[in-house]
């Protein structure tokens, strides 16, 4: 008797957020990251934790496109693996936003560079309220 898609298929059928292909995802990555590697405040950062671009590049890809095209294929903890890299800075994000936003407008076509901008502001957001150092405090609200 068939009881109908299992979850793992109901997951599948979940458009994509917004229009964008696999490749244009990996390229906008692979365009991102070789400018990380050469700017002055982020690139450090990275260097001390990345030791494979490949290996991490195809990390990201694979976070993206759970993120945007719902496929699976991630696993991952973002926010466990930026509390412990122990040098991640709430001011980082912004200067990490930026630089990511120019790569879209620079990647792609506006509709979809403003789409993937959102949703990597909301995901930066919440990364940033993870990693406040709370210290058994209640959240700052401003």
């Amino acid at each position: 008797m068939d009881s109908g898609p299992d979850q793992r298929d109901t997951f599948r059928m979940i458009p994509p957020r917004f229009d964008i292909t696999a490749d244009q995802i990996a390229r906008v990555v692979a365009t991102f990251y070789a400018s990380v590697r050469g700017h002055p405040a982020l690139g450090p950062v990275f260097a001390a934790h990345v030791t494979d671009w490949p290996a991490h590049e195809d990390k990201i890809i694979r976070f993206w496109k759970n993120a945007i095209l719902h496929e699976r294929g991630y696993d991952g903890n973002p926010l466990a693996v930026h509390r412990a890299a122990g040098n991640v800075r709430l001011g980082m994000f912004s200067v990490w936003l930026g630089l990511f936003d120019s790569v879209l407008r620079q990647e792609l076509p506006s509709d979809t560079a403003e789409h993937w901008s959102a949703l990597a502001h909301r995901i930066g957001r919440g990364l940033m309220f993870g990693l406040q150092d709370t210290a058994g405090a209640p959240p700052s609200l401003r």
